[in-house]
């Protein structure tokens, strides 16, 4: 509720306010609200002894708002008329205890501010992880089925399997005996998208792979 009065720099203001201040210790009731705060700030100074109720008011207003804010900033109008406001701090307009304003003054953290806070948490954890992510060279012997196994087919088959953090590299054959060679291939990995242990078991060593691939064995596994 908003209290105005024509002129509170005039005596006949200050009387209206002085007689509406009767029986009460604030412009609202028996405790300080912005009203208070908006009157006080078109008053000039403290009412004379001749309007007692507007000169105690006045008193009581002052030690409120005076230790906190010893100035006045000119802004606000009461009235009509421009006049000085008193700065009223957060804290303050939370003691007014002001019925008419639902305003979280104190802007507390709500149940959908923590959610948000969370997932920008999360997503900020995820992007650090993702930009820490290592990588890794391997090194793997390929073994075919037998002597008459074709060993460039089974290098093309090898390649073929294609995936997100996978590269292949260099490669050789290398005699292991009875006229039998093994394939043996460098790879390069993400550590975070490509497991060598899953490569070996769901791609290298079943169909079509395993129709030229017996085995499969890591020689070296080195980070980058």
């Amino acid at each position: 509720m908003a209290i105005t009065f024509s002129d509170l720099h005039t005596e006949s203001g200050l009387k209206a306010l002085d007689q509406h201040l009767s029986g009460k210790s604030y412009v609202s009731g028996n405790q300080i609200t912005k009203d208070d705060i908006k009157v006080y700030a078109a008053v000039l100074e403290k009412p004379g002894d001749s309007f007692p109720n507007a000169s105690n008011w006045y008193a009581a207003v002052s030690s409120q708002l005076a230790p906190s804010f010893p100035g006045k900033a000119v802004g606000v109008r009461v009235g009509g008329k421009g006049a000085a406001v008193e700065a009223a701090a957060p804290a303050q307009a939370a003691a007014a205890g002001d019925e008419d304003d639902d305003l979280d003054l104190f802007g507390d953290e709500t149940e959908d501010d923590k959610k948000a806070a969370e997932e920008r948490e999360a997503a900020k954890k995820q992007s650090a992880k993702k930009k820490e992510s290592g990588k890794s060279s391997v090194l793997l012997d390929v073994k075919p089925w037998d002597d008459e196994t074709d060993m460039k087919k089974l290098e093309e088959a090898v390649r073929s399997i294609q995936m997100p953090g996978l590269l292949w590299g260099a490669s050789k054959l290398v005699p292991v005996g009875y006229g039998i060679k093994k394939l043996q291939i460098l790879l390069t990995i993400v550590d975070d998208l490509v497991s060598v242990d899953s490569l070996i078991e769901e791609h290298l060593t079943v169909e079509p792979c395993s129709e030229y691939i017996q085995s499969c064995d890591i020689v070296a596994f080195n980070k980058i």
